[in-house]
């Protein structure tokens, strides 16, 4: 009996697939108790693999990889019936998925274990380390857009720290979390990984009863979890919304560049946060960057037996979608599809141009297949236009001039800069990931993300007794006057920088 079948049906989860509305699964709803037993049975989890150590943790994380590999056609399947994507890209995100499990795996000892640092000239009868030891049990909220890669960003590295996870899926998307808790189980044998299946009630119950949240979602929703966490101080890393933007300046290869808009605009049915949303382009390659683009979304196929892109996955969507249209409209023009194109739940490829930088198609996040080209002078006033909104998650840069891309990449205000590519970091597992501004906090993925899931804790201790002894509440005048002759020595002889 799996969990699926647990429940009576008023307290279950049902997803459908987004494609022809079949049901695809039923899901316990927790609630109250259910919750309190997920985490009290990662708790005793915890303590066991805590114990483990780094070594044994790595093994048993390498032992899982495999036995997810081995399934990773099935996983597939119940990944493209509950989100509706093609079977392919749910492959795609399986063998990402992997890989920053093995990094995670692999470095988690060579990063945290507890390693000396200096201690100072004057401190130097003190030996000091800093360590970082796991919180004990973290709650992973994760989306419906990529219900694998993207919790599996924190699930990775938060158990290759020491930590146990209770793993609170979208209820649109749960089945992923079940199969992998499933694995989990048949590889360790031990509550180190326990699914929380449910709604939002159960996602604000686990925020409050675990030691830390990993949260993805939009930024509206991660307000209301920081509220719930700040109830008990728990810490939170969020990654929410984008808006991101592709600058393509004059010298940049116009039919790499395009590949890439379409990809990062169209992949996923453009229900990615770090897919691409605006293009800002100098003036001179404005008509051709266009004329390529739209090339390139004319061959795009969206029915039939192998689609590039499947339907919205969450219906409310489709509506966001078309009020992103309308409003892209009034100001610009269509260069490849339009109003009509959001007739159902699988929405056609959108190009507009020349949309005014206010419209809600450039400000807010779309979360569909719509992307905007916007005409600027320079790179540098696309840096500013793509700086403008409240978001800052990832952006990229089209040049060949490797300065200016560099210079680009520097001033543009977000967690993540790709460089003549889209999304070419999230395979890149040593690169920590997260955004700024009210894209989120915090970071997942490489060394960043494995100390993101540790509470730091530094130690000092003295080895010898101090010549000049100031740590007693029986000072002499005598140290006091060689303190002040000291401040002026060590601290006092810096010049002022040349004008």
């Amino acid at each position: 009996m799996t969990l699926a079948d647990q429940a009576p049906a008023a307290q279950q989860v049902t997803t459908h697939n987004p494609v022809d509305g079949e049901p695809v699964g039923h899901y316990p709803l927790a609630q109250g108790a259910d919750v309190e037993d997920a985490v009290r049975r990662a708790r005793a989890g915890a303590t066991w693999w805590e114990d483990q150590g780094f070594a044994a943790r790595r093994a048993h994380l390498l032992h899982w990889k495999s036995r997810i590999a081995a399934g990773a056609e099935e996983l597939a399947t119940l990944i493209s019936a509950e989100t509706g994507k093609p079977h392919g890209d749910a492959l795609l995100e399986i063998m990402l998925t992997l890989g920053h499990l093995d990094w995670a795996a692999k470095n988690a000892r060579r990063v945290l274990r507890r390693r000396k640092v200096s201690a100072g000239l004057i401190n130097y009868n003190q030996h000091a380390t800093v360590g970082y030891e796991p919180y004990g049990v973290v709650g992973v909220i994760g989306p419906w857009n990529y219900p694998l890669y993207t919790p599996m960003g924190s699930i990775s590295y938060a158990l290759a720290a020491g930590n146990a996870v209770v793993f609170k899926p979208s209820e649109l998307t749960p089945g992923p979390a079940v199969w992998l808790a499933e694995r989990w189980a048949e590889a360790v044998g031990h509550d180190v990984l326990v699914a929380l299946t449910g709604d939002g009630a159960t996602g604000a119950q686990l925020v409050r009863s675990v030691d830390k949240i990993a949260f993805t979602g939009s930024t509206a929703t991660a307000k209301k979890v920081m509220s719930v966490a700040a109830e008990q101080l728990t810490p939170i890393v969020a990654e929410c919304g984008g808006k991101d933007a592709m600058l393509v300046a004059a010298d940049a290869d116009l039919d790499s560049a395009a590949d890439f808009v379409v990809f990062g605009a169209m992949g996923n049915a453009g229900q990615t946060c770090v897919g691409v949303e605006r293009v800002y382009v100098v003036d001179t390659v404005r008509d051709d960057l266009v004329a390529r683009v739209v090339e390139r979304v004319e061959r795009l196929r969206i029915d039939g037996p192998d689609p590039h892109y499947g339907p919205m996955t969450m219906p409310s969507q489709v509506d966001v979608v078309r009020d992103h249209v309308d409003d892209a409209l009034r100001t610009g023009s269509a260069a490849f599809g339009g109003r009509d194109s959001v007739a159902g739940r699988v929405v056609g490829p959108v190009v507009v141009t020349d949309v005014a930088e206010d419209s809600a198609a450039v400000q807010h996040e779309t979360f569909g297949p719509l992307v905007v080209i916007n005409t600027v002078a320079s790179l540098d006033e696309a840096v500013e236009r793509a700086n403008a909104t409240v978001y800052g998650l990832g952006a990229a840069v089209f040049t060949k001039d490797k300065g200016a891309a560099t210079r680009a990449a520097d001033a543009l205000r977000a967690g993540v800069v790709t460089i003549n590519s889209v999304l070419g970091f999230a395979g890149v597992a040593a690169l920590p990931f997260g955004g700024v501004k009210q894209s989120g906090f915090g970071r997942i993925h490489g060394a960043d993300g494995l100390r993101e899931f540790c509470a730091v804790k530094s130690v000092a201790r003295q080895t010898r007794r101090a010549a000049l002894n100031l740590l007693t509440m029986e000072r002499t005048d005598k140290d006091m006057h060689t303190v002040a002759r000291m401040i002026p020595m060590l601290h006092g002889r810096a010049k002022p920088p040349r004008n």
